[in-house]
């Protein structure tokens, strides 16, 4: 019994706890990614008081989460520089880099959510800087590791599994959350987040949709993965769910940043041409520009 409950104390894997830093790497942050989305269900009941107090306990507890772990894998590339580097090369850990972005996004998404309610308006310039940090996260996420696997990595067909999708969803995430703040920003800001989040979402979801078909392709002629891997076909449904929301999110809100356009002097044709005229083929275009890049 003394030898089990030694096992699972922490730390006791570790040859000294500075050890923690070390071997720290980005697929703890799919830690808060959950946290973060268990966080964000019962905030959708705001009737029930005891509910929606919960779910801003668990928001609050998942931001210091995900501040440990940024603290904690920032040392690790400050202290051990040429270990933390190495996961660009991995085939499988570079991958859970897109956990970052997606965890900054749920905390993001708490902050409208809930931080509103209990720190007032205040707290919407800090969300706000979070998304230009997450947007340029899931920016080099969604470039820089496919880039790493073109040149750096190795992979066949037959280890191809879901969690080549976190990269590259990330940047629909970031599209999602920039639509939950649109309502709370001015006018200018309401129409740079818009453009912004049309093209982070079409770097991101016609690409996953493609990995979708390869990835059943795969499983078609090599079967099922691996049983350590098995869990990770459940994110097949990531970029399927998150890109409905993203464009339901920004079909709801995006029509407020064309008001302010249509009032101006040179009348626009009509508010939904004016926002999705330019979202539209802004989105196209910048699905191009990331298969050049």
């Amino acid at each position: 019994m003394s030898i089990a409950v030694a096992s699972i104390r922490p730390f006791s894997r570790l040859a000294t706890p500075a050890d923690a830093v070390r071997f720290f790497t980005p697929n703890w942050f799919a830690a808060t990614m959950g946290t973060g989305i268990l966080a964000i269900a019962p905030g959708q009941f705001p009737d029930l008081p005891l509910l929606f107090a919960a779910g801003t306990a668990l928001w609050l507890f998942n931001v210091a989460l995900f501040a440990l772990f940024t603290a904690l894998y920032a040392t690790r590339w400050i202290t051990h520089f040429s270990g933390a580097k190495r996961i660009l090369a991995h085939s499988s850990m570079s991958m859970s880099l897109g956990c970052i972005p997606m965890g900054t996004a749920t905390i993001i998404n708490g902050a409208v959510l809930f931080g509103i309610p209990a720190f007032g308006t205040a707290i919407i310039p800090i969300a706000h800087g979070l998304w230009w940090l997450d947007a340029a996260l899931a920016l080099a996420c969604g470039i820089g590791v496919p880039f790493m696997m073109f040149t750096r990595q190795s992979h066949s067909p037959h280890q191809m599994t879901a969690i080549w999708l976190l990269p590259i969803v990330a940047a629909e995430v970031t599209a999602a959350s920039g639509a939950l703040l649109l309502p709370h920003l001015g006018p200018a800001d309401q129409l740079t987040i818009t453009l912004l989040s049309y093209c982070l979402w079409a770097c991101s979801v016609p690409l996953a949709l493609g990995m979708l078909v390869v990835l059943v392709v795969r499983m078609i002629v090599h079967n099922l993965p691996e049983a350590n891997m098995a869990s990770s076909c459940w994110l097949a449904l990531g970029p399927i769910a998150t890109g409905a929301l993203g464009m339901l999110l920004l079909a709801e809100h995006a029509p407020q940043c064309s008001k302010p356009m249509a009032q101006a002097p040179m009348q626009a044709p009509s508010a939904a041409q004016a926002s999705s005229s330019p979202c539209c083929s802004g989105a196209i275009a910048c699905g191009g520009w990331a298969w050049r890049a």
